[in-house]
């Protein structure tokens, strides 16, 4: 498990949860959400136990991108997780629907995320991605400070503004001591569909070269897809359809490989609970 700072609370894990995955990045606008959704899908799709967790309280578009908008369920104290795609899901989207906004501060922030990491009833998981909020603000703090991750994943696109921020995002999760399972570059190339031509609308290997001079892992380049989109607007993640899924399936397998890999570093993080 990842040493806690000097005066931290102890980080409790999760009861059932193997690995917590927390999906960051710098800025917003990088489809970090895109990622999280198709990660976790992903992992299903591969055979194991997922379950996605929308921690970013000011816009959450889990609901949205995977096609479900319902009121969770309480029995006794706990929170039953929805489920789509065989993916286990709890979002604040799913508690104050529509176009409402969230005018809250940093207390309230924390208690939300408490209450979906140890109020819900995720069940046994292999992997729980969460999906944070852009920046490095309160709910990052929140859930770092008190849960064990397994490591973290930075989203960015190639372009130098995106990848500023990046590296902000990389170095706060080393200040924490989180463990980076390494970047993804969304929106990495764009193919013609006219003349099968490669475009690099937001330039390109941004994401890897970071990699290499922050000495961290690249985990996937992801195409900027009109299909991509779609998927999301519909709720229908685009790694569900074979071929033009395979981009995010394989960034699924790179992140197993990280994790297992975190696990022989740092000693095994979580046991399963009860």
């Amino acid at each position: 498990m990842t040493p806690n700072q000097p005066g931290q609370m102890p980080k409790m894990p999760i009861a059932g949860v193997k690995n917590l995955i927390a999906i960051g990045s710098g800025k917003g606008g990088v489809g970090k959400t895109t990622v999280s959704v198709n990660l976790a899908v992903g992992l299903a799709s591969l055979g194991y136990q997922a379950g996605l967790m929308d921690a970013d309280v000011y816009g959450p578009n889990v609901p949205l991108m995977m096609g479900i908008n319902r009121t969770p369920m309480a029995y006794g104290e706990r929170i039953q997780p929805l489920d789509q795609y065989g993916i286990k899901l709890m979002s604040m989207g799913f508690l104050n629907p529509g176009d409402k906004p969230l005018v809250w501060r940093g207390p309230m922030l924390h208690s939300v995320i408490q209450q979906f990491l140890r109020g819900v009833d995720w069940g046994n998981l292999d992997y729980l991605v969460i999906d944070l909020p852009p920046g490095t603000g309160d709910v990052q703090l929140s859930l770092i400070q008190t849960a064990p991750i397994t490591g973290a994943i930075v989203v960015t696109t190639p372009s130098d503004v995106s990848l500023e921020d990046a590296r902000k995002a990389i170095h706060m999760f080393h200040q924490v001591r989180v463990p980076i399972l390494g970047i993804v570059e969304n929106m990495s190339f764009l193919t013609c569909p006219h003349c099968r031509e490669r475009i690099d609308v937001f330039s390109h290997g941004g994401g890897r070269r970071t990699a290499k001079e922050m000495q961290v892992h690249f985990l996937a380049e992801l195409p900027l897809d009109p299909q991509v989109r779609i998927g999301g607007d519909t709720g229908k993640p685009i790694v569900l359809r074979a071929g033009e899924g395979e981009p995010f399936l394989e960034m699924a397998r790179n992140t197993v490989a990280r994790c297992e890999e975190a696990a022989k570093e740092e000693g095994p993080k979580i046991e399963i609970g009860e």
